[in-house]
């Protein structure tokens, strides 16, 4: 809640013509609040009394993130649609966008598997299925295009390609995707994407080994650095 009204502050006293606050990042706020409905649907059955209150309160979380991704969404379409989106703009944190709309989808999924017994929740079900559907769509169609803005900035343009700590900004949405892919799978019943979420488990795999030898090897030569530095004083 505090990342979500922080962001909003922010937009509303601080806003500029160019909006150009607006960038992946900022949807680590949804990401977030997506991100209480997946333990809150395993905590639920057990908190007796209370359990009808937080299986409706994680529906509402899930209903906020979603309205909130789309909020942010329109603003950012906005800025790289009528502002300028050069090669700087292209960062690991793009990965977010689709992130948020991955772990979306995990929470839907994760609702739908877990029933509340509450019969005006149990109505929403088909809602919840439509929906969580599409964001695994919208999911799926980010990950091409931000695969080739990549290429572009790397490979057309020659951007050396070098660690930075926002490349773990990367490896998450790959992993959220995995799992999201599986439990709508599960929530669906539909085994085909069990096949897409496994090749992507070894996708993201791939990009944590990469991303930490990068780490290791920014750490060998800053431990490197230090050392010449003490021993030149």
């Amino acid at each position: 809640m505090a990342l979500i009204y922080f962001s909003f502050g922010v937009l509303t006293f601080l806003n500029t013509d160019s909006a150009n606050v607006i960038h992946g990042g900022w949807l680590l706020g949804i990401v977030a609040t997506e991100s209480l409905v997946i333990p809150g649907a395993l905590v639920a059955p057990s908190t007796g009394a209370a359990s009808p209150a937080v299986f409706v309160l994680i529906h509402m979380f899930w209903g906020v993130g979603l309205v909130l991704y789309a909020v942010f969404m329109t603003l950012f379409a906005y800025r790289i649609f009528f502002f300028g989106f050069g090669t700087d703009d292209i960062t690991p944190l793009l990965w977010v966008i689709m992130g948020a709309a991955a772990i979306s989808t995990n929470a839907g999924s994760t609702l739908v598997l877990h029933a509340s017994g509450l019969p005006f929740l149990q109505d929403t079900r088909p809602f919840i299925d439509g929906v969580t559907l599409i964001i695994w769509a919208w999911a799926t169609w980010w990950i091409p295009l931000l695969v080739l803005r990549g290429i572009r900035k790397h490979g057309v343009r020659g951007i050396p390609l070098t660690y930075t700590p926002l490349f773990w900004a990367l490896v998450f949405p790959l992993g959220m995707y995995s799992l999201a892919a599986l439990r709508l799978s599960l929530a669906s019943d539909f085994s085909p994407l069990r096949a897409i979420a496994h090749a992507l488990l070894w996708v993201t795999v791939a990009a944590w080994a990469l991303t930490f030898a990068g780490l290791v090897v920014v750490c060998q030569r800053s431990f490197r650095a230090f050392a010449r530095l003490v021993r030149a004083v």
